[in-house]
């Protein structure tokens, strides 16, 4: 069995983000990047897989510019056997993304396709499904336990009402939730065994397919702050400025 897992570089979680001045998006440069968070777990997800014996190998592939080369590399440094760099320059959207990953999936034949639920940049979280979608595949979202049974996937997803608990047939796409597992740290020496791991490159136009953005982005502005709140001395005060002023009783 072959999964194949798709990563992408993002802002780190912990930096404060900032709105460029000429409000044309968010400053990226000299900004610590990291792989998306619900991918750790795609990836540390597919490795375990393979040391329980289920898969054979584990592809990683991210869509991006030059420097997300790295976040394929960190993929490798945790257990990933191989990855794949489709460079591409912009503003990605998730049809365009899904449209490449198709592309790779042809290629590559895996059986499984895993992802995060979402990015925590554009938080669009409609990747997996797209490429479900063009592939005809089966597909489970919000995954937080998978089990494998012979050809069939058996996944637990976190809904509105709780659990949801569904079985799929394989070849199908996984995006995993927070909760999948907690991702491992790559150690010193597997980041330097991972440089010597293959990257294979690919430049998106040699896929057909057009990343043209089909969504016009006109302005980017933080949300307004918010307005420091006040003390009442009692709770007659209270009741009478939510009742005048607030007017929501």
């Amino acid at each position: 069995m072959k999964i194949l897992v798709a990563v992408k570089r993002v802002i780190d979680y912990n930096v404060q983000v900032r709105v460029k001045e000429d409000n044309t998006g968010v400053v990226t440069e000299n900004v610590k990047m990291s792989t998306n968070p619900p991918d750790d777990n795609a990836i540390e997800e597919a490795v375990k897989i393979k040391e329980s014996g289920k898969a054979t190998e584990v592809v990683a592939v991210s869509v991006g510019e030059e420097k997300a080369q790295e976040t394929v590399r960190k993929a490798l440094a945790v257990g990933a056997d191989r990855g794949i760099l489709i460079k591409a320059d912009g503003i990605l959207e998730p049809l365009a993304v899904s449209k490449l990953l198709q592309k790779i999936v042809e290629k590559e034949k895996p059986d499984l396709v895993f992802m995060g639920k979402q990015a925590i940049d554009d938080d669009c979280n409609q990747t997996g499904q797209m490429l479900s979608a063009l592939l005809n595949w089966p597909q489970a979202t919000f995954a937080s336990k998978i089990e494998i049974k012979d050809k069939k996937l058996e996944v637990t997803r976190e809904i509105d009402e709780g659990l949801e608990t569904i079985e799929i047939n394989i070849p199908a796409i996984v995006t995993c939730d927070l909760r999948l597992n907690e991702p491992r740290y790559a150690s010193l020496p597997n980041i330097m065994k991972a440089k010597k791991k293959p990257i294979e490159q690919i430049n998106a136009s040699d896929l057909g397919v057009d990343t043209s953005p089909r969504i016009e982005q006109i302005k980017v502005e933080e949300p307004p702050k918010r307005k420091a709140g006040i003390k009442v001395k009692s709770v007659a005060e209270l009741v009478q400025k939510l009742k005048n002023e607030a007017k929501v009783i």
